[in-house]
């Protein structure tokens, strides 16, 4: 091997070395994506899981309210055919007063039962709300990863600078979730 092919060798090896200096915060950008990818995804999974679950403790209230409802008619109609058979019978008086007091109290009770199942609702639309924004976030910080990685592949940081770009829009994606109440 002659002293030209040693050079050349020695420039091809600099140039490979440069080249990957170059890369090295296009890599570090990548992993930092990923991170964030993970965490972002992690988020949406637990908004979504809050949801559910409050649509099922939304369901259960919905169920007590309506057997509340059930018991109380139940009542109130048996009150009502006590009055036609037995209208003069002191045991049936003491028994119809006793079903106006229960068909009364169930009403209140189920009128409460509505209001902590509408406060479930609104918990689910609010962790839906959360959802959504981490996975659009999701899908952009996914979006600026690939984007980014073309940069080694083409050695163009043009598909760098638009990873930012589509990063930016996750970070803002995921961030705009603290302006929710």
């Amino acid at each position: 091997m002659g002293a030209e092919d040693e050079l050349k060798e020695l420039e091809e090896h600099a140039e490979e070395a440069s080249s990957s200096n170059a890369m090295r915060p296009v890599a570090l950008t990548m992993s930092i994506l990923a991170v964030m990818v993970a965490v972002v995804s992690m988020l949406g999974e637990r908004s979504h899981t809050a949801a559910i679950i409050n649509q099922a403790k939304a369901s259960d209230q919905w169920n007590l309210y309506q057997a509340k409802k059930d018991r109380a008619h139940i009542s109130g109609t048996a009150g009502e055919m006590l009055t036609v058979i037995a209208p003069k019978n002191p045991d049936a008086e003491q028994q119809i007063e006793k079903d106006k007091k229960y068909v009364e109290k169930e009403k209140a009770d189920s009128e409460a039962e509505t209001e902590v199942a509408k406060s479930f609702e609104e918990k689910v639309e609010h962790a839906e709300l959360l959802g959504n924004r981490f996975n659009l976030a999701q899908v952009l910080l996914e979006i600026a990863l690939v984007v980014t990685s073309i940069t080694l592949l083409t050695h163009r940081k043009a598909y760098w600078y638009l990873g930012f770009l589509f990063a930016i829009g996750g970070i803002v994606s995921t961030l705009s979730v603290l302006l929710l109440k």
